[in-house]
């Protein structure tokens, strides 16, 4: 037997089957949200780790070619 979804706001538990439209439209936008939220932190960490990448290799451009020995 499938298990109820259940949903807690507020600390009160509740059935979905049991929320009207509106509610059940408001959990879909909130669940479509955090996946964005989650998509742009994700996005935001390459981002984060390509600027460091080109600002390291912006910096060392500048520093004296090492000696081979």
């Amino acid at each position: 037997m499938p298990e109820e979804e259940k949903i807690v706001v507020d600390e009160v538990e509740h059935k979905v089957e049991d929320l009207n439209a509106e509610q059940k439209y408001m959990i879909a936008q909130i669940k479509d949200l955090q996946l964005n939220v989650s998509r742009s932190k994700f996005a935001l960490d390459q981002a984060q780790a390509a600027l460091n990448v080109f600002t390291n290799t912006l910096s060392k451009s500048f520093q004296p070619p090492k000696e081979e020995k």
